[in-house]
C-alpha cells in the first residue's frame, strides 16, 4: 500500500473516533470502542503506519487547540501517547511538537492541565532516550527483574460468582490465560532488546537479523543482552541533561556486540535485504493480570500482602507481624522488655542504687526536681501520611477529581515500588463491596501501617451486568456509576463502558480449544488500554449508616454504601404492650409516619438544620446526581456537581371532599450532607444498600447516615507525642471531620 493510501486509511479510522466522540449517541452503541481498537491494531499489524498516525493525530490537536474542540484533546491526546509507547521510527521534530502542544496545555483548567503535565514529563525523557517509556512498561507489567528499575505492577480482576455468570467469568478468565501463555520472560526480554535498540537506531538497525539472534540467543546470554540495554537506558534517563547522541553510542556498542561489527556496518550503511523494508512488529505484552472470584470479605487485603510480600517471604497471619517495614522498625535485639513500674517518674523519687547518681554540687542535681526519667520514644506517624487524601483541602460540596502521581515517597527513603491496580467487574452491588474492602483496609491501615509507605492502590471499573429483558429503548440500562462516569468522561463513556455488551457476545461464543493461533482479544485489548491510560480518579463519598432495631435486645447495626440507601415501609408493625382499639371512621391511610431531620447541604457551608414529619410510603437516598437535571451540552458532561445525598421521599397527601378522603403521592426531593429517620407510629423499615439483597435489614425503627470518616483511630493515639495540647485538639477536631473518598479511575476524570 502506497504512502498517500495508508495515511488516508488512517485518516478516515480517526475522524471516525471524531465522530463518536462528538455524536450524541446511546451509550452501548454497537460500534463504540471498535474504531480506536481498529485503529491501533492497524499499527501494530504495520509499525510503519506509526509515523504518519503520529502525524494525523498531532494535525488534529493542534485543529482542536485552534477551534476550541476541547472534548476530543484528551481522547486524542491519550491515543497519541499509547501509540508513542509502541512506535519506533518516529522523527524527534514530532516528538518536540507534541511536547510543545503539551506544554500548552498546561494554561488550560484541570482536567486538561493535568493529563498533558503527566504526558509531557514523559515526552521529556522520551525524546532524549527513545525506548524508556515501552522498556519501563514491560519491566513493570511483567516483573521482570532490574535493580536500576525496581517497580512492579499487577493487576487484579475480581469478580463477584454471584452477580457475574460462570460463562463471562469462563470467558474472560480463557481470553486472559490465551494471551498470557505466549508472553514468557524470555519473550518479554527479547522484546525489550529489540525495541530499545530499534527506537535509538531507527533505520541503522536491521530488525530481521537482530530478531533471529536474539531467538537463537540461550537464556544466560539474553539476560545479560537485557541487563547491558536496561542499564544504558536508565542510566542515561537518570542524567539532569541526558544527550541523545550517547544514548545512541552506547547502543550501537551492544547493538555491534549481538550481531559483530561486520553486519553492524552493513546495517549502518544501508545493506538491507528486501524483507527489511517492513520491519517486523514488536508487540506491547498485555500487563500480568490475576483473575479472581470474590468469595472472602478480607480476599482484597490478602492479595495486596501477597503482591508485596510472596508466600515463599511471608507467613500470613491475622495480625500480618511478619511484615514489618524494613528501616523503619527498630533492630529486634534493642527492642525495650516492658515491664511493670511502681515509681513515680521522677529521678529524684527514685533509690539510689537504680542508677549512678550525680555529684550533689553538679547542676543536674538542682533541676532533679523537675526533671523526668527517659521514656518510650514511640514512633508516631504524621497525620498526613495515614491520611492519604489529607492533600485535597479542606471539604467541600464540589466532587473532587485528579490527584497527584501515585509514585514516589510518602517516607523518607521508603520508595513505593509497588502499583496494585484491582480492576472489579460488576454493577452498583460490586461497587458497594468494593467500598466494604476498601474502608476495611484503609481501617486496618490505621492500626497496622504496613501497605500504604510500599503499595500505590489503583481501583478501576468496568460494568457487567446480568443479562435480563432488554429495556424500551433496546439496550440495557448500564448501572448509576457506570452512566455517571461515562458523562464525566466521554472517552469512559465511549471506551470502557461498551465492553458491557462485548463481554455477554464473548461469553455466548463456543470457547476455542486451539491456543497455538493468534487472536486479537478485543476485551483484554481494552481492559489493558484502561489500566494503563486511565490514571485521573474521580472521588466518590461513602457513607455510614447507623441502624436500631425494633428489639431493644439487639445491639445498633452500622454498615456503609456508596450510590444507594432505600428504605420500604413494612406491613408488620411493631407490637405494642397493651390493646388500644383504633375509633372507627379514622382513616389511617397508607405509608408510615416518619421523622426526617437532615442537614441541608450549602454551598456556603453554613449549618442548617431541617425538621420534618410527613407520612410517606417510602424514600430513596442516592449519592450520585441525576442525569436529567445535572448534564448538558453535546458532551454529556455534568454541569454542577456535588458530593452530598439526594434524598427522594415519596409523600402521602390527605385530601377531603365530598366523596369522602383520598391519598395521593407526591415526589419530594432535597439535598443533604446527613440524615436521621425515625418511624414515629409503630411502622417498621425494611433498609437495602447498594441494591444488593444480600444487605438488606429489617425490623428497623430508626437509622441515621453520615458521610463515613477516615478512619484514624491509631493517628489520634500518636500524636500525642508529636504535637502540641492545643494543636492536637485542633488536628483530632480536623481528623473527625475528614470524609473516606473511594477513588475510581478514568482517563480525565471530571471533564468540565
Amino acid at each position: 500500500m502506497e504512502s498517500s493510501d495508508v495515511e488516508l486509511d488512517l485518516e478516515r479510522s480517526v475522524q471516525a473516533v471524531l465522530r463518536e466522540l462528538s455524536a450524541q449517541a446511546p451509550a452501548l452503541h454497537s460500534n463504540q470502542g471498535m474504531w480506536r481498537w481498529s485503529l491501533h491494531k492497524k499499527v501494530e499489524r504495520d509499525p510503519s503506519r506509526s509515523p504518519a498516525l503520529v502525524r494525523i493525530l498531532l494535525r488534529e490537536l493542534e485543529k482542536a487547540e485552534s477551534q476550541e474542540l476541547r472534548h476530543v484533546i484528551i481522547p486524542l491526546l491519550h491515543t497519541l501517547m499509547y501509540v508513542l509507547t509502541k512506535a519506533t521510527g518516529v522523527a524527534e521534530e514530532l516528538y518536540r511538537r507534541t511536547y510543545a502542544f503539551c506544554m500548552r496545555l498546561l494554561t488550560l483548567p484541570a482536567p486538561y492541565c493535568t493529563v498533558a503535565l503527566d504526558c509531557a514529563i514523559r515526552l521529556k525523557t522520551e525524546t532524549a532516550v527513545p525506548g524508556t517509556l515501552y522498556q519501563r512498561l514491560v519491566i513493570a507489567e511483567q516483573n521482570l527483574p532490574s535493580e536500576l528499575y525496581p517497580y512492579q505492577e499487577r493487576v487484579f480482576l475480581f469478580v463477584d460468582p454471584e452477580l457475574v455468570s460462570p460463562s463471562v467469568c469462563s470467558a474472560l478468565l480463557l481470553e486472559i490465560q490465551a494471551a498470557q501463555e505466549q508472553q514468557t520472560p524470555e519473550a518479554c526480554m527479547r522484546h525489550v532488546v529489540s525495541h530499545a535498540l530499534q527506537a535509538a537506531l531507527g533505520e541503522a538497525c536491521h530488525a530481521g537479523a537482530l530478531q533471529r539472534k536474539l531467538q537463537a540467543s540461550p537464556r544466560r546470554a539474553l539476560e545479560r543482552y537485557f541487563h547491558a540495554v536496561v542499564a544504558a537506558v536508565e542510566q542515561m534517563a537518570s542524567e539532569p541533561s541526558p544527550s541523545r547522541e550517547g544514548h545512541l553510542e552506547r547502543l550501537e556498542e551492544i547493538y555491534c556486540s549481538l550481531l559483530g561489527p561486520a553486519a553492524a556496518a552493513r546495517g549502518r550503511y544501508g545493506g538491507h535485504d528486501a524483507l527489511q523494508d517492513r520491519p517486523p512488529s514488536i508487540p506491547l505484552p498485555s500487563p500480568y493480570i490475576t483473575f479472581h472470584l470474590w468469595t472472602d470479605e478480607e480476599q482484597l487485603w490478602k492479595e495486596l500482602v501477597l503482591f508485596l510480600r510472596p508466600r515463599s517471604q511471608l507467613r500470613l497471619s491475622a495480625d500480618l507481624e511478619a511484615l514489618d517495614l524494613q528501616g523503619l522498625l527498630p533492630d529486634r535485639e534493642s527492642a525495650r522488655v516492658s515491664v511493670l513500674s511502681t515509681d513515680s517518674g521522677i529521678e529524684r523519687d527514685l533509690p539510689w542504687g537504680a542508677d549512678e547518681p550525680p555529684a550533689p554540687s553538679s547542676p543536674e542535681m538542682e533541676h532533679a526536681g523537675l526533671r523526668r526519667k527517659g521514656g518510650i520514644k514511640k514512633r508516631a506517624w504524621p497525620l498526613d501520611i495515614l491520611m492519604l487524601s489529607s492533600w485535597d483541602g479542606p471539604p467541600g460540596l464540589h466532587r473532587r477529581t485528579g490527584r497527584p502521581s501515585g509514585d514516589g515517597e510518602l517516607l523518607p527513603g521508603v520508595s513505593r515500588l509497588h502499583t496494585a491496580r484491582v480492576l472489579v467487574l460488576g454493577d452498583d452491588r460490586m461497587l458497594g463491596r468494593l467500598a466494604q474492602a476498601y474502608h476495611s483496609l484503609r481501617k486496618r491501615e490505621t492500626q497496622k501501617f504496613c501497605l500504604t509507605p510500599r503499595l500505590s492502590l489503583q481501583l478501576y471499573y468496568i460494568p457487567v451486568l446480568a443479562p435480563e429483558k432488554p429495556a424500551a429503548s433496546g439496550q440495557p440500562e448500564l448501572g448509576e456509576l457506570a452512566t455517571f462516569l461515562g458523562r464525566a468522561d466521554p472517552w469512559y463513556g465511549s471506551t470502557v463502558n461498551t465492553l458491557c455488551p462485548a463481554i455477554h457476545k464473548l461469553a455466548a461464543m463456543p470457547p476455542s480449544l486451539d491456543s497455538s493461533r493468534t487472536v486479537d482479544p478485543f476485551i483484554l485489548d481494552v481492559i489493558t488500554y484502561y489500566v494503563r491510560m486511565g490514571t485521573q480518579p474521580v472521588y466518590f463519598q461513602i457513607y455510614t449508616v447507623k441502624i436500631f432495631f425494633s428489639d431493644l435486645s439487639q445491639d445498633p447495626a452500622e454498615d456503609i454504601f456508596l450510590t444507594e440507601l432505600k428504605v420500604k415501609i413494612q406491613d408488620s408493625k411493631l407490637p405494642k404492650d397493651g390493646f388500644s382499639p383504633r375509633r372507627r371512621g379514622v382513616a389511617e391511610g397508607p405509608g408510615a409516619e416518619l421523622s426526617i431531620c437532615y442537614q441541608k447541604a450549602l454551598l456556603s457551608h453554613r449549618a442548617q438544620e431541617v425538621t420534618v414529619s410527613l407520612r410517606a410510603t417510602g424514600l430513596v437516598l442516592k449519592a450520585l446526581p441525576a442525569s436529567d437535571i445535572e448534564v448538558s451540552g453535546p458532551t454529556h458532561c455534568p454541569v454542577t456537581d456535588y458530593t452530598c445525598l439526594n434524598v427522594s421521599v415519596t409523600e402521602v397527601v390527605k385530601t377531603s371532599n365530598l366523596a369522602g378522603r383520598s391519598f395521593s403521592m407526591v415526589t419530594n426531593t432535597f439535598r443533604t450532607a446527613d440524615i436521621r429517620i425515625q418511624s414515629q407510629d409503630q411502622r417498621l423499615l425494611t433498609l437495602l444498600l447498594d441494591k444488593d439483597s444480600r444487605r438488606t435489614f429489617r425490623d428497623v425503627v430508626r437509622f441515621e447516615v453520615a458521610p463515613c470518616p477516615e478512619p484514624c483511630s491509631g493517628t489520634q493515639k500518636s500524636k500525642a507525642l508529636w504535637v502540641s495540647s492545643h494543636q492536637q485538639e485542633m488536628e483530632r477536631t480536623t481528623a473527625k471531620c475528614k470524609p473516606l473518598l473511594m477513588p475510581i479511575n478514568t482517563f480525565s476524570g471530571i471533564v468540565q
